[in-house]
């Protein structure tokens, strides 16, 4: 949800993007699989043009990995969380969304120190852990594997880094560094679909000023 505020990464790609095609955000702060898999379709139609969606991806992970003693409302069990990523990928092929366009982004690591100062303050308890959340990243993984779609594994890249928490804000949620850097890793997926995208409208020096009619229409 928040990935259109300053220095956010959908912000990064809008910009990246302008004049070759729109980003459109449909993130919801706090939602995990298994409310996502009952909205999608409201979220993407079938009567939405498929042919002029050149990708779609799906980050979730973050919530469903909520440990479930602490935190019963978010916590999706890992079984489930991947047959949720499983029922999206074939929605999205059922209104004709192919495999390839479709790209699963893991959730980023758990800076658990920082997060548990940032649950105390609310008077929780830590109520996430790194080690689960890999668990959750890997079974993304393997979903895109069985699946046929692309996987940005942000949790194993993000800890290439080892000291991660700078890509973090809160322990949790990304900081302006870590959206750039998903921002990069997500352009080096994009990239090969977006490059025979044509720019929207010719560059102002190429309009004829004289009769813009024979450059605009």
């Amino acid at each position: 949800q928040y990935s259109f505020q300053e220095s956010g990464w959908g912000a990064h790609l809008a910009d990246r993007l302008v004049r070759k095609c729109d980003v459109v955000n449909r993130g919801i702060s706090g939602y995990n699989t298994r409310w996502a898999k009952l909205i999608l379709p409201r979220l993407i139609t079938e009567s939405a043009s498929a042919e002029s969606i050149v990708a779609v991806t799906i980050f979730f992970g973050a919530n469903d990995s909520a440990l479930k003693d602490l935190n019963p409302k978010q916590h999706v069990p890992l079984e489930e969380y991947a047959a949720n990523l499983k029922s999206m990928i074939q929605y999205l092929k059922s209104v004709n969304i192919t495999e390839d366009r479709i790209i699963l982004i893991t959730p980023p690591p758990l800076q658990e120190s920082a997060w548990e100062k940032a649950c105390l303050a609310k008077g929780d308890k830590l109520n996430r852990c790194n080690a689960t959340t890999g668990e959750y990243a890997q079974a993304c993984v393997q979903v895109a594997r069985d699946c046929g779609t692309d996987v940005l594994d942000l949790w194993t890249l993000m800890q290439k880094n080892e000291d991660f928490s700078s890509y973090l804000s809160d322990g949790l949620h990304l900081s302006a560094k870590g959206n750039s850097f998903l921002a990069a890793q997500l352009w080096s997926h994009l990239e090969n679909k977006l490059s025979a995208l044509p720019s929207l409208l010719p560059y102002w020096r190429d309009v004829d000023h004289t009769n813009p009619e024979a450059s605009l229409l």
